[in-house]
């Protein structure tokens, strides 16, 4: 079992997405536990203030280092994640590594960003979804959470699924198709419903190692 918690100032964020699909299943079976952490109850005075203006000047607001210190107080036994632009981009063998944890902290960055600080006392990680900025890292620790539970014993209908998908050799998976065998005049290839799983194999494969030249050439480099 994973103890996975969620540092946020958007604990309502996560309520849908975690109640369905594999993270439901995932937490159903006891795989997963997942705890929301709000950043806003750690903010200082009255107006429990979490962010403040950047020295040195420039638009937007930094998150300060003393709320996430105290949230983050209780989870310093876990291996934690700052969500973020800055970050290495999530591979699947991030999420291999991060679903053999015991306990994992995803911090969810906001606004320009959060006080460096802050990072270097207390991150292991920093991880971001990719090239693009969104309003904050929540999306993203939502993207790391239901990587994880996939990953997690008793999750999936079945386990074989994760052994031929996207990028578990390098390499995208092949297409896919089901019923009807034809679909506006659009046959599926003949191959498949050949019965020769020989030839299935191999035109799985060809079909991986094409499709991957075609989309993601970076991946065969």
């Amino acid at each position: 079992m994973i103890d996975v918690a969620v540092i946020t100032l958007f604990p309502g964020f996560f309520a849908g997405p975690t109640g369905v699909g594999v993270v439901a299943r995932a937490l159903q079976a006891g795989a997963m536990a997942l705890s929301l952490i709000n950043l806003r109850e750690y903010g200082i005075g009255v107006h429990r203030q979490v962010d403040d203006a950047p020295f040195g000047g420039g638009a937007g607001m930094v998150l300060m280092p003393g709320p996430l210190a105290d949230a983050v107080e209780s989870r310093l036994q876990s291996h934690k994640v700052l969500l973020t632009p800055a970050g290495r981009p999530l591979r699947q063998a991030t999420l291999d590594r991060l679903a053999g944890y015991e306990a994992l902290t995803l911090v969810c960055g906001r606004y320009e960003g959060v006080d460096e600080r802050f990072v270097e006392e207390f991150i292991d990680e920093e991880i971001s979804l990719g090239d693009f900025v969104l309003a904050g890292g929540d999306a993203a620790a939502l993207a790391v959470i239901e990587g994880v539970a996939r990953l997690l014993p008793g999750v999936l209908g079945n386990p074989r699924s994760l052994e031929n998908e996207s990028f578990r050799d390098g390499l995208l998976g092949e297409p896919q198709y089901t019923r009807p065998a034809v679909f506006r005049d659009r046959s599926v290839p003949e191959v498949l419903v050949s019965g020769d799983h020989g030839r299935i194999d191999a035109w799985r494969g060809d079909q991986r190692v094409r499709r991957t030249r075609e989309r993601r050439p970076d991946l065969l480099e």
